[in-house]
């Protein structure tokens, strides 16, 4: 589709900042400020409802759906620079299969907290 470039993931989500801003400026680049903006649009209006379905799944016999949510919810927020919850959502996609209920639901408030700062902090920009 288009190729948005960011920094490398580091492995502690907590420290990783909450945005890049020139991602949204590659995407402008890639596909235009409407269809970015519209993207963009979409994507804060379904991520709560990704997020709320990780709290109603039960992990043991729901780990590779889990997995691919958690794939899909990285690969959109790393397309918009947000690089807290995309490293987050990475850490669940690979782990899936070996965590437990305690570090799942873990994962799950950690990015539930990240989604709200990503928020927050396009509403201050």
């Amino acid at each position: 589709m288009f190729e948005v470039v960011t920094a490398p993931a580091r492995s502690t989500p907590d420290i990783e900042p909450v945005r890049e801003p020139a991602a949204f400026d590659a995407l402008v680049r890639e596909i235009g400020e409407d269809g970015a903006c519209e993207v963009r649009a979409v994507f804060w209006s379904e991520t709560p409802a990704r997020l709320k379905l990780f709290r109603t799944l039960a992990l043991d016999p729901h780990r590779a759906r889990i997995a691919r949510e958690a794939h899909s919810l990285k690969s959109a927020a790393r397309t918009f620079g947000y690089l807290r919850l995309a490293a987050l959502a990475l850490r669940l996609e690979a782990t899936a299969d070996a965590l437990g209920d305690a570090e799942f639901g873990e994962l799950v408030t950690g990015m539930d907290a990240a989604f709200a700062a990503a928020r927050q902090q396009e509403l201050r920009d």
